[in-house]
């Protein structure tokens, strides 16, 4: 199973905003990724949508997290940014088109693969995956003094 680089942004941008309690702008985490900016900007505006992070515009704008990254959970985020969960064909709403989907019995194991790996995703909250920011906050070049 491969994510999209979408998603990734999207977990990369939560996770950059779980480490500075002030916040930060698009510019700022596409800077310390060294990811498109452009392409962020649809992340975060999403992210904010979802109702992970608060936006606000403007010369002094930026995002901040809109709740307590424990109350993020990794496999909820991923499950709501994900475009598409369609591992094969014949996971599509309309069956595909191959042949053998009735009796197929790969289908059944690659959704047991799936939930495996969500249930997996679930198990995590965004403070679980930042609990060791001062080394991620050294890692993106973030002054230590603004780390949770």
């Amino acid at each position: 199973m491969q994510l999209t680089s979408y998603t990734d942004y999207a977990l990369r941008t939560l996770i950059y905003l779980a480490l500075r309690e002030e916040g930060g702008t698009v510019t700022q985490v596409s800077e310390s990724f060294k990811i498109s900016r452009n392409h962020l900007v649809k992340v975060a505006h999403h992210l904010g949508q979802l109702g992970y992070i608060q936006t606000t515009r403007g010369k002094s704008g930026g995002m901040k997290l809109a709740m307590d990254p424990a109350e993020i959970n990794i496999g909820e985020v991923v499950r709501k940014v994900e475009p598409n969960f369609t591992l094969v064909e014949c996971f599509r709403e309309d069956g595909g088109e191959c042949v053998i989907t009735p009796a197929c019995a790969l289908k059944g194991a690659l959704a047991r693969a799936e939930m495996a790996f969500m249930g997996v995703l679930r198990e995590y909250t965004l403070a679980d995956v930042v609990a060791n920011g001062d080394e991620l906050a050294q890692l993106l070049d973030l002054p230590a003094s603004g780390v949770r």
